[in-house]
């Protein structure tokens, strides 16, 4: 198996040291902008020969095409959002397979007939969130007669040992990244009904509730994204939900924080003239939080993934969950958000060409990714799945 890696970044990392530790993998050329870094992992980890280092810029197409067209079996694109179509295009002419972490973006979808008559297989959304709720979500769906709730919650968070400053969260992610999540609209769906949360509502105090994780405690969630196109990618109507929403996990109190941040403007992407310059309010606010939000390297910070599914099995209502909570291996140093991201990258592009994704074309973790074999992979990599049933109530 031959390997393209795009991006070795903090979630590149993960999918580079798995994919050189899997005896099936032959050649993996491994690319990004900082050389120097890229080879200094590559020494440091021990990878030898069979890694290949290579500088490229993602904002060169040149550059980009002469990499995919270099005879491999599959690319793992892990480069920022804005490179989706670029990379995806590339795979398509060349012929080559693609895995990428990103939900389908416009560029992405309007590749999918020419990637089934090209016989190779573009699966997205392979990462943690999405990727591996979708996976579990799929699964549990089918294990119904009809559906009527679907709840996930997400969560990239220090363990609460090293959870130990003012806001009690630290970075696993591009803060500015999280910050714009923080600002986006959230769907849910009430009784069938669409309920929208604009930026300046999700932290509010009446759309927090809490939960409760074996071994972490008790965490907040807030509403966090679109869970309309949850349901519809689940193959469900929207219309026959009693309840179904996204939402990501912190420790209590975050809400009320980013509540008084937002409500003063600090996560807006608007400027204020500061001695005759510009300054963007979430760029700034960003670059002046990340660097005191790091893990220290003998913390430890946590992924989780939580879904729940409720309905009718035969004449019964049923809820079932299932979670998963992995944690940084101090022995690689490999955080668990680069685990759950970047192992399930590299598992994703090792089915495909060992062939448990069958499908061409553009492809969906919900549908064409096998529950049994990917949860066994997962697992020989540290990260496990529970679950648990019981009645759902009326």
């Amino acid at each position: 198996m031959n390997v393209l890696l795009l991006g070795t970044g903090m979630q590149g990392k993960a999918a580079l040291h798995d994919l050189a530790n899997d005896p099936a993998v032959t050649r993996i050329v491994a690319a990004d902008r900082d050389l120097y870094a890229l080879r200094s992992e590559k020494r440091d980890r021990g990878y030898g020969d069979k890694v290949v280092c290579e500088a490229f810029d993602a904002a060169d197409a040149r550059g980009v095409e002469h990499l995919v067209a270099g005879g491999h079996d599959v690319v793992i694109d892990l480069l920022p959002v804005p490179f989706i179509g670029r990379v995806a295009e590339a795979a398509v002419a060349n012929k080559v397979h693609l895995v990428n972490t990103f939900y389908v973006v416009p560029d992405l979808a309007k590749l999918a007939a020419r990637a089934k008559r090209a016989h190779i297989t573009i699966l997205p959304e392979f990462g943690m969130d999405p990727g591996i709720d979708l996976v579990l979500l799929g699964d549990m769906v089918r294990a119904f007669d009809e559906v009527d709730e679907i709840i996930s919650y997400g969560a990239g968070i220090p363990e609460p040992e090293a959870a130990d400053n003012a806001i009690r969260y630290k970075v696993s992610w591009t803060f500015e990244g999280v910050l714009r999540s923080y600002m986006r609209p959230a769907l849910l769906l009430e009784n069938g009904k669409t309920v929208k949360l604009n930026d300046r509502m999700q932290f509010r105090k009446e759309n927090l509730h809490t939960v409760e994780l074996e071994g972490v405690g008790t965490l907040e969630a807030f509403p966090n994204g679109d869970a309309v196109w949850y349901v519809k990618e689940l193959g469900l109507d929207p219309k026959a939900m009693r309840r179904a929403g996204r939402y990501a996990l912190r420790y209590p109190g975050h809400g009320a924080f980013w509540s008084l941040m937002v409500d003063l403007g600090l996560l807006d992407d608007a400027t204020t003239v500061v001695d005759g310059v510009a300054v963007n309010h979430r760029k700034y606010l960003a670059a002046v939080l990340e660097p005191r939000l790091q893990y220290r390297p003998k913390e430890r910070d946590l992924s989780i993934i939580r879904v729940e599914v409720a309905g009718r099995v035969g004449k019964e209502r049923v809820r079932l969950v299932r979670e998963l909570v992995d944690r940084r291996d101090l022995s690689t140093g490999l955080t668990a958000m680069s685990r759950t991201v970047g192992y399930t990258a590299a598992i994703g592009a090792r089915f495909i060409v060992d062939g448990l994704v069958k499908k061409r074309g553009l492809v969906s973790p919900v549908s064409d990714v096998p529950y049994g074999p990917f949860v066994q992979a997962l697992a020989a990599r540290g990260i496990t799945i529970t679950e648990r049933s019981g009645p759902a109530g009326s």
